[in-house]
């Protein structure tokens, strides 16, 4: 996610006026340095929801002081908690069940409030825009979870690689593609079945940016223009 921060979501920040944030899944707080430089700039806040952060938390949080919350828990527990926030950058568990649920509960936050955040979603194209990883399996109910194994991905092989490939370490779905199978699958599905008017732009270097925004004339030119001039 951060590969797209100076050219796309800090630009769109700015024209928008965000205020409040939450990043969902943080590693080693690449993305999360750059979020929270901005929110000094800004007088913006920011919520971090990762259940096993990389980076010296205890350092982060005196540095930032109440500017910087720090959620531990799995995003479909913490995100139901937090009651505002005018963008969300998910790039966490990266399958269907946990971001169409993370979609799903910010749509539900939005008919409080009336209001669709800018929502962020890293990861919708190649290895995983068709085919879910998961990083806890445990926390995926059966029913949803695909038969995984702990092999690398090939481009153009919808069966995992018996030796190499990319990402060999994580709990990669056997298959790809499907129903309910994949970040950019769970994006669609939640698309279909909203009533906000939506829409939803695609960039497809560096494993995918997707970015869903309420729809109307002016935030679309204005997210094209910076698409375009990104050369991304």
């Amino acid at each position: 996610m951060h590969r797209f921060w100076e050219k796309i979501i800090q630009p769109i920040f700015k024209k928008r006026n965000v205020q409040s944030i939450v990043e969902i899944g943080a590693a080693s707080g690449a993305h999360t340095v750059k979020i929270l430089k901005c929110c000094c700039e800004r007088n913006a806040k920011l919520f971090v929801i990762d259940p096993f952060p990389q980076f010296d938390t205890a350092s982060f949080q005196s540095i930032y002081g109440n500017r910087l919350q720090i959620w531990r828990q799995i995003s479909l527990c913490a995100l139901p908690q937090i009651k505002h926030y005018d963008a969300v950058l998910i790039d966490g568990d990266h399958n269907w069940y946990t971001v169409y649920h993370e979609l799903k509960i910010i749509e539900n936050k939005a008919k409080q409030t009336g209001k669709f955040p800018i929502v962020f979603l890293h990861d919708t194209e190649w290895p995983y825009g068709r085919r879910d990883m998961y990083y806890l399996p445990d926390t995926i109910p059966a029913h949803y979870r695909k038969p995984y194994s702990t092999k690398g991905i090939k481009a153009g092989q919808s069966q995992l690689a018996d030796q190499g490939g990319t990402n060999q370490g994580l709990n990669n779905a056997t298959y790809e593609g499907g129903e309910k199978n994949g970040v950019l699958t769970a994006i669609e599905d939640f698309l279909r079945e909203t009533y906000f008017p939506i829409r939803f732009y695609r960039v497809k270097t560096n494993n995918g940016l997707g970015i869903l925004i309420p729809n109307n004339q002016e935030d679309d030119l204005t997210i094209r223009q910076i698409i375009a001039f990104s050369g991304l």
